[in-house]
């Protein structure tokens, strides 16, 4: 094949890929925008991670902006935009509490927000720099606090539908999770969010259903969302049994290493899953989270041997609990004591990923530092434990004057003296 052949099937090649990115492009183009904006309802739980999809944009638009509004026509608009040397932000560094300008991102003109908070609630708008908005979502983020757990084992049922005159509020449940351990018996449940029914929305907002969106959407009237408040996300939860996928054999480098140090000696203690080491002092609190894990997965934990079911360590199942699982899969350990040293395993979606090997110490002398928060909550305790005396001293000294006064002070009525 001859230089001449060469140029030509490189050239047919570069086209052929031209034409596919094209095609693509077009496929992208053809979706119409909508002549009037309309708001797409859609609801979360809290410290979720959601994605808005941008399904249409003018040809000539090649990046999008996106904007977001607490209220329609707020004068407050927050600009959600990737360019200007913006890193794109990684699920895994989004801390708690983070305001929402440093837990996005931007991907194929698609908005991607990490763990969202109540307070992300609003609207979200897909545009220009210019400020031209063609597509826009009314995103509803519900709190996890009061989340209502119904076991069905225990014969429980979920919450009823409400009814207020045309209203109607009710819990929307997602698909069950898979079985959150195997081999094992293991549990599943479901999220439920708060949805209502009624004939006096704002038709600016899409429904999936007639008249019907969640609780928090801005379609709903300040009345109306008054009347649903009191309707919280549920959980349900229910037993299961899965069994486990075989496990791919040991490559034999190291199963001939292992059985050489089996023949030398004592046979080493080999982990299945990765272990990581923690100290903890003791009297101190602890939240451990699942590697990779997020709210709507099924997260199981177990110390050692025992599993620890959400029947009994789901937060709010018992008010006086010291070891429990929250809403977002996350362990919680109040107050460590010697006996909660030991292996805590963690499983995601069926398979056990992780352990946490808990070392329990004596508190023993260390350097305070006013950057701790204990110790900021121990002179916080202390500052309000001497105001408080102060006021109570101030108090009855005021008091013995006053009595001193009204008691010793002289009397000037006048006095008739009797002939």
């Amino acid at each position: 094949m001859n230089l001449a052949h060469t140029t030509v099937l490189l050239w047919a090649w570069g086209s052929l890929q031209a034409f596919e990115i094209v095609e693509k492009e077009n496929i992208f183009q053809r979706t119409p925008c909508p002549a009037f904006l309309m708001f797409d309802n859609a609801a979360y739980l809290a410290d979720m991670s959601f994605e808005l999809p941008c399904p249409c944009k003018p040809e000539e638009v090649s990046a999008v902006v996106w904007y977001y509004q607490k209220h329609l026509g707020s004068s407050h608009t927050k600009v959600l935009t990737d360019f200007d040397g913006r890193v794109l932000t990684e699920a895994a560094q989004v801390r708690v509490g983070s305001d929402m300008l440093v837990r996005f991102s931007i991907r194929m003109f698609s908005l991607l927000v990490f763990r969202a908070q109540p307070e992300d609630s609003g609207l979200y708008f897909c545009g220009t720099r210019k400020g031209d908005y063609f597509y826009a979502y009314d995103v509803d983020i519900q709190s996890s606090e009061g989340m209502v757990a119904t076991f069905k084992d225990q014969g429980q049922e979920p919450l009823e539908d409400e009814y207020h005159g045309s209203l109607r509020v009710f819990t929307t449940f997602w698909e069950w999770t898979p079985c959150d351990r195997c081999g094992v018996r293991g549990e599943q449940w479901r999220i439920g969010l708060c949805y209502l029914q009624s004939p006096d929305l704002s038709p600016r907002y899409r429904k999936i259903l007639p008249n019907v969106v969640s609780c928090g959407s801005r379609a709903v009237p300040r009345q109306l969302r008054a009347k649903a408040s009191n309707h919280n996300p549920e959980l349900l939860v229910r037993s299961c049994l899965m069994p486990c996928e075989k496990k791919k054999k040991v490559q034999e480098g190291v199963m001939a290493i292992f059985n050489y140090v089996s023949k030398v000696g004592s046979r080493p203690w080999l982990p299945q899953v990765p272990i990581q080491f923690h100290q903890q002092r003791l009297g101190h609190g602890l939240i451990i989270s699942c590697p990779g894990a997020r709210p709507e997965h099924a997260v199981a934990w177990d110390k050692d041997h025992q599993y620890l079911y959400r029947t009994q360590y789901l937060k709010g199942v018992n008010g006086s609990m010291r070891v429990f699982i929250d809403h977002g899969n996350h362990l919680h350990i109040r107050f460590t004591q010697l006996e909660d040293r030991g292996i805590y395993y963690c499983w995601r979606q069926g398979d056990r990923i992780a352990g946490f090997r808990l070392g329990v110490t004596s508190p023993g002398r260390y350097p305070v530092s006013f950057s701790d928060p204990e110790t900021r909550a121990a002179l916080g305790l202390i500052l309000i434990g001497y105001m408080l005396i102060t006021v109570i001293f101030i108090s009855i000294h005021l008091c013995r004057c006053c009595c001193y006064l009204f008691r010793f002070c002289p009397n000037f009525s006048p006095r008739l003296s009797l002939p």
